[in-house]
Formats: C-alpha cells, sequence, structure tokens
C-alpha cells in the first residue's frame, strides 16, 4: 500500500517524457532537420547526443532549454506538453516524386500537426462526421470505367454540370479533410486516413489548377474501388478530369469527333472550369474525341511549356475556408482563449485576433 503513490508518480514521469520525445522528434522532422542540424541552430550549446537522449525519452530539458528548442523548431513550448493523438494510415507517396526521406517525414509531420489542431478546434465544438462513400459499389479496372463513378459521385453530392467554384472547400463540405502544406514541388498530394477521417493534403506552392486536379486526384484514391493490377495513377488523372469537366461539358464544348482544337478554345475552357489545358486534350483523347493526328501535334507544341505559362488562369481561389470558421466561432462564443485559438491556428496573437476583427 505505501509504494501505490510513488509509483503511480514513476508512470506520470515517464509518460510525460515520453509524450515530449514523441513531440521533439515530431518538431524536429516538421522542421526537416536532423538531430545536427537542430544542435548547429539552437541559441544554446546541446551536443547532438544530447538532444538524441531527449528523444530517446531518457532526459527530459529544463525550462531554459525548452524555451530553446521552441525557438529552434518554430513552435510554442505547450507543443511539446501534448500528447501525439494522430496516426496516419500508411501513406504512399507517388513515385515519380522521388523526395528525400527527410522531406517524406516533414510532410508526414506537418500533416499530422494540422490535423491535431483542426480535430481538437472540432471536439471543442462539438462536431461529428460521418463520410460515406458512395461509389465504392462500382469496381475500376481502367480509365473508361471511372466515367460512371464520377457521374454518380457528381449527383451524390449534388454538384451539377458547371464548373466547382471551390473544390477543397466541396471536399470539405463533403467530410474530407483537406491541407495545403508549403512542400517541396516534386511534391503533389497525398491521401490517407485518419480512423475513419478521409484526409487529402495538396501542396499550397502550386496553380489554382493543379491544385484542383491533384485535390480531385487524391480523392480518386480514397473513394474509387480500384482493381488489383490496374493502373492507380491514371485511372485517378482520368477521375480527375472526369469531375472537373464531366462528359457532357466536354462533348458540348468540344463536340464527338475532331481532328484539330485550338489553342484559344482550350483556353477558354481551361479559364471557365479551372482545368488545364493538357488535362482537357487528356480528356479529349480518352473519349475518342480528337484523332492521334491533332492530339501528336497538341503535345509537341506543349511540351515546351509544361507550366502552360501565358495560357490563361482559374479566376477562383483554392482554399478551405471551414477550419479558419471553426476557430473564429470558438473566439467568439469565448468557448476557448483568443490565445488558444491562435495557437489552434498556427498562427500569432495579434494575426488571429485582426482577422476576428475583421480589421
Amino acid at each position: 500500500m505505501y509504494f501505490c503513490q510513488p509509483v503511480k508518480i514513476y508512470h506520470q514521469i515517464i509518460t510525460v517524457m515520453n509524450a515530449f520525445a514523441e513531440r521533439l522528434k515530431s518538431a524536429r522532422k516538421m522542421k526537416g532537420y536532423s538531430l545536427q542540424d537542430l544542435a548547429d541552430n539552437l541559441p544554446l550549446s546541446i551536443s547532438k547526443q544530447a538532444l538524441n537522449k531527449y528523444e530517446q525519452g531518457l532526459m527530459k530539458p529544463g525550462g531554459e532549454v525548452l524555451v530553446a528548442l521552441a525557438r529552434a523548431l518554430d513552435v510554442k513550448t505547450d507543443y511539446f506538453l501534448r500528447e501525439n493523438s494522430i496516426e496516419l494510415e500508411p501513406v504512399e507517396f507517388r513515385k515519380k516524386a522521388s523526395l528525400p526521406v527527410r522531406q517524406e517525414e516533414m510532410i508526414r509531420e506537418k500533416v499530422k500537426d494540422f490535423l491535431e489542431r483542426y480535430l481538437e478546434a472540432e471536439q471543442l465544438l462539438h462536431i461529428h462526421t460521418q463520410f460515406i462513400q458512395p461509389v465504392k459499389d462500382i469496381p475500376v479496372l481502367n480509365e473508361q470505367d471511372v466515367e460512371k463513378a464520377a457521374l454518380k459521385l457528381i449527383r451524390h453530392w449534388h454538384l451539377g454540370f458547371d464548373a466547382i467554384p471551390n473544390v477543397i472547400e466541396m471536399l470539405e463540405i463533403n467530410g474530407i479533410r483537406v491541407i495545403e502544406i508549403d512542400a517541396p514541388d516534386a511534391f503533389d498530394g497525398l491521401s490517407t486516413f485518419v480512423g475513419a477521417i478521409p484526409v487529402v493534403v495538396v501542396n499550397k506552392n502550386y496553380t489554382v489548377e493543379r491544385k484542383r486536379f491533384t485535390a480531385l486526384h487524391e480523392l480518386g484514391h480514397l473513394v474509387l474501388d480500384i482493381q488489383e493490377g490496374a493502373d492507380k495513377e491514371k485511372i485517378c488523372h482520368a477521375f480527375a478530369g472526369a469531375m472537373l469537366l464531366p462528359d457532357k461539358c466536354l462533348e458540348k464544348l468540344i463536340g464527338t469527333k475532331r481532328s484539330n482544337i485550338a489553342m484559344g478554345e482550350l483556353v477558354s475552357i481551361k479559364e471557365q472550369f479551372g482545368i488545364s489545358v493538357q488535362a482537357i486534350m487528356m480528356r479529349a483523347q480518352l473519349k475518342g474525341i480528337i484523332n492521334k493526328t491533332g492530339a501528336d501535334r497538341f503535345w509537341r507544341t506543349m511540351s515546351k511549356n509544361k507550366k502552360e505559362e501565358g495560357l490563361g488562369c482559374y479566376p477562383g481561389i483554392e482554399k478551405s475556408y471551414r477550419f479558419e470558421h471553426l476557430l473564429l466561432r470558438l473566439a467568439a462564443e469565448e468557448i476557448v482563449s483568443m490565445s488558444k485559438a491562435a495557437n489552434l491556428a498556427g498562427i500569432k496573437l495579434a494575426a488571429f485576433r485582426e482577422q476576428l476583427d475583421a480589421l
């Protein structure tokens, strides 16, 4: 009986140390640092070996070291005091991305950090959403099979056949958490689940058209029943194109049989529907609208301008407003302090106050 209380305290200390160790490792990876990088960027003299012991849970830093670590890693000190609450399902990066391991780790940790804050905001507001996969009953073996799945999803989500104004917000409305992260150009996007919550991640540095296409490509990975042996990437590319520019719209705009499509036509469609001219041509090829000669002519022209510079742009905005709305609501209803809301937003208190007051 006399040993119960000390043992309980001992376990609490171990739990706190383990939580700190995991958070320190996460913060370092999120910054893209190695242990030596962190040691080199600390305002205090702390060896790589000491930092490794912190991450192994063998030592716990004092207040001065904790502040120095937070400053070097661009996090608040209370970041280290929370336990990791997010576990991502296995994430498969696209093969063509060829990202170094450290960059892959950085992306994973950024995703986990954002989701922790997002889900905490929902919990504080007692918001519980359930994602339903409406097209899982449609087996997809090739690119042609995606048309049926895309049409069913468009109808199920009541999207209509006009341009989707904001793809990212549309996905949020339908129960998918969308995260934009600052990532290297080689990173397109990824999709995964956290429990039953679907997550799509896109590169915030891309053009609007590329963000829209990437978000829907990743949606394909989440919702399509892609059969074993099928080319997942090609299928998800075709799915993104079918969602942005459905069959009916495509044929109405360019017809059913063409030997040539003028670049001006493609740019006009791009500006209306928010889909790149290259993705439009891929749709035309897949549907057998453009003949091989016309398609080859187009791809020769585009080979020198893959980024479509000078070829118009979609005038809309691609961003999620939902998370921002949750945080403003938390502060307005005084469910949390303004400082807490700013922490969840990942911005400084002054910036959040300006946002709340619409200054």
